[in-house]
């Protein structure tokens, strides 16, 4: 009786993985519509925001780390925040937000999926190994991924929380979105106003435009190189210790 009920369980066990994955997938879409949708209500939020005065800022900066955890597209708000506050307050506000919600949305891969994608990496070692080699790095990794324009911000933030890096190493390299924050804004700002940021008014790609995308695909680069690099170290760190693991276990 005990036999069939291990059989069974053991069985079992794919499908349960499978039924997770999927519902996980099912999960990720319906955030992605959902947040897609509450995306056109961001012109009438940062109405809002402007009529608040003093209370302006923190409104705004709470909005922004709900909506980078909602997966709602946060250029249009940068945009705005530029034709709200100005240059220098508008990068500071969307900073704290988009850091804020960063770290929200990092936090709840970290202790929501975390655990079975540990449970997935027990049975593929030289995953676990680069894994672990990658969060070694990870504040220059995900830094030069912040500059990065090829990684979708709110899926990166998600994806992030389901590696080893140190939570501290991804709270420093939010600076590195600050190039890319401060170009949208001065953007939003050269719009000078809300309803020009809402009906979608294109602003002329000058010089500074040119240098943040040449910035961020030479970060794009080198980022794949050290990933890379770490991963043929690790891999081939990992080969060399499994070799010493098999000749110990052949000499006893």
């Amino acid at each position: 009786m005990t036999d069939e009920r291990n059989q069974a369980s053991n069985r079992s066990t794919p499908v349960l993985s499978i039924l997770k994955i999927l519902a996980a997938i099912a999960g990720l879409v319906v955030l992605i519509w959902l947040g897609r949708q509450l995306g056109s209500y961001v012109p009438q939020f940062a109405a809002w925001v402007e009529s608040l005065g003093v209370w302006g800022p923190l409104v705004f900066i709470a909005g922004y780390a709900i909506a980078t955890v909602g997966f709602i597209p946060g250029s249009l708000l940068t945009l705005a925040a530029g034709a709200i506050f100005g240059l220098l307050q508008g990068t500071i506000f969307v900073f704290f937000g988009a850091s804020l919600g960063a770290m929200g949305a990092f936090l709840v891969a970290r202790y929501g999926a975390r655990r079975w994608v540990e449970d997935k990496l027990e049975s593929k070692p030289r995953f676990r190994t680069i894994d672990k080699a990658v969060a070694q790095q990870g504040r220059k990794i995900v830094f030069l991924l912040r500059l990065s324009p090829i990684f979708p911000f709110n899926l990166l933030n998600y994806a992030l929380g389901l590696t080893k890096v140190r939570f501290r190493d991804y709270v420093m390299a939010c600076f590195g979105m600050i190039p890319g924050t401060f170009l949208y804004v001065y953007y939003g700002k050269a719009l000078g106003s809300l309803a020009a940021v809402a009906g979608g008014v294109q602003v002329e790609r000058d010089a500074g435009y040119w240098v943040v995308l040449s910035l961020g695909l030479l970060a794009t680069v080198v980022v794949t190189a050290i990933v890379t690099r770490i991963a043929k170290r690790a891999l081939s760190q990992g080969v060399s210790a499994q070799e010493v693991s098999t000749r110990e276990v052949s000499d006893d």
